[in-house]
């Protein structure tokens, strides 16, 4: 039987590979850093005259291998369009929503497997910096949403789209975004996410909507985990409520609803 070609890159398992060789070029580098760091009490994995050249330069390469591997032009591949103003309201309501069940699958997910030592420092280190909260600010609300959002809502969902149907694509982008996370803990969360980027990349045809989204999303995080006891205070925010579950479907629903029509004339086009 003869394979089936596609005539856009990327495929789902050329995307993999993409992914895994982004992976591997950033790892040649953390993984003797973070070692010689654990043996030697230094903290040379945190420097920023180190950290961010490799972090930008593979950065570069695989932006370069997608676009070039596509064929695509460079405005076809990275849209970046401005989008109505309506969906910055409908973006705040749904991930607040969002973030509640993303909280919930958390909990779930912990109370059966229960996060290592490491892995809440690791993550703790994300959002604190010896360069101050602003330094923070940089890497998890800036950069981070970027660059991903280049890769994954960029080159590969722009392949997707042209391949497979949109649902499809959605759920493929939104699933490798979760596993390029490489842990259990955040598995659920970011798929969540990854499916609320791919439908507001797609809607409103604009990376720069994805970009914002997820800057907008680790803001709030970043913000919830800098005012953790204010948060807890908030009754309609905590999980566990029968009552909030109706509340944040709701929100959620309607938040995407508004996405959908404040994008409805770009589609119609």
């Amino acid at each position: 039987m003869q394979q089936k070609t596609y005539k856009y890159y990327p495929t789902f398992w050329q995307a993999v590979n993409l992914v895994v060789l982004y992976t591997f070029l950033q790892s040649i580098i953390d993984f003797p850093l973070a070692l010689y760091d654990y043996n030697h009490g230094t903290d040379w994995l945190q420097e920023p005259w180190l950290k961010l050249p490799v972090f930008f330069g593979t950065t570069f390469v695989i932006l370069l291998l997608g676009v070039r591997f596509s064929g695509l032009p460079y405005r076809e591949i990275f849209p970046l369009k401005p989008f109505h103003w309506l969906v910055v309201p409908a973006l705040l309501i749904s991930l607040v929503s969002l973030q509640f069940f993303m909280n919930e699958i958390s909990l779930r997910v912990d109370t059966l497997l229960p996060p290592p030592g490491w892995f809440m420092e690791l993550f703790a280190r994300l959002f604190e910096s010896d360069k101050g909260i602003w330094a923070g600010v940089l890497r998890v609300v800036i950069l981070a949403p970027i660059v991903e959002e280049l890769i994954f809502r960029g080159v590969i969902f722009s392949g997707f789209q042209r391949i497979y149907s949109a649902i499809w694509a959605i759920f493929f982008s939104a699933l490798l975004f979760a596993l390029f996370h490489l842990n259990p803990w955040q598995l659920g969360p970011t798929f969540l996410l990854g499916l609320l980027l791919g439908f507001v990349r797609l809607r409103t045809g604009s990376l720069l909507a994805a970009i914002f989204t997820h800057a907008l999303h680790n803001g709030m995080i970043f913000l919830s985990v800098l005012h953790q006891e204010s948060y807890k205070s908030v009754g309609w925010l905590q999980t566990g409520k029968v009552q909030n579950y109706a509340v944040h479907i709701l929100l959620l629903a309607g938040g995407m609803a508004l996405i959908w029509y404040a994008s409805r004339k770009r589609i119609m086009k």
